[in-house]
C-alpha cells in the first residue's frame, strides 16, 4: 500500500472513531435527559399522590365529624325529650297531688283557726 492509501485509510478509521464517540456521546446525553424526565415525572405523580391523599383524609376526617354532629345531636334530642317527658310527668303528678295539698292546707288552717279560739 501506499503512503496515501495507508494516510487515508488512518484518517477514515480516525473519523470513524470521532463519529462512534459522537454518537455515543449523544446516547449518553439523550440517557439522561430521558432520566431527568423520568425523575421530573415521578416527582409529579408523587406530588398528585399525596395531594389526592391528603384531600382524601380531609373527606375523611369531614364525614367522621358529620357523623359525630350527628350522633351528638340525635343523643342532645334523646337528653331533651327525656327530660320533657319527666317534667310532663312530674306536672301530671303535681296536678293530681294538687287537690290533696290544698284540701291539706285549708285542713291545718282550720285546725289552727279552732286551736286559737
Amino acid at each position: 500500500m501506499s503512503r496515501e492509501k495507508e494516510g487515508l485509510m488512518k484518517t477514515d478509521v480516525l473519523k470513524s472513531i470521532r463519529e462512534t464517540e459522537e454518537e455515543y456521546q449523544a446516547m449518553i446525553r439523550d440517557a439522561q435527559a430521558g432520566r431527568k424526565k423520568s425523575l421530573s415525572d415521578a416527582e409529579v405523580e408523587a406530588d398528585n399522590l399525596i395531594q389526592k391523599a391528603q384531600k382524601d383524609a380531609e373527606g375523611y376526617r369531614n364525614q367522621r365529624l358529620a357523623e359525630a354532629r350527628a350522633q351528638a345531636q340525635n343523643r342532645y334530642a334523646g337528653i331533651v325529650k327525656e327530660g320533657e317527658a319527666r317534667a310532663d310527668a312530674l306536672q301530671q303528678q303535681g296536678e293530681r297531688n294538687l287537690t290533696k295539698a290544698v284540701d291539706f292546707i285549708v285542713a291545718r288552717f282550720k285546725e289552727q283557726l279552732h286551736a286559737k279560739a
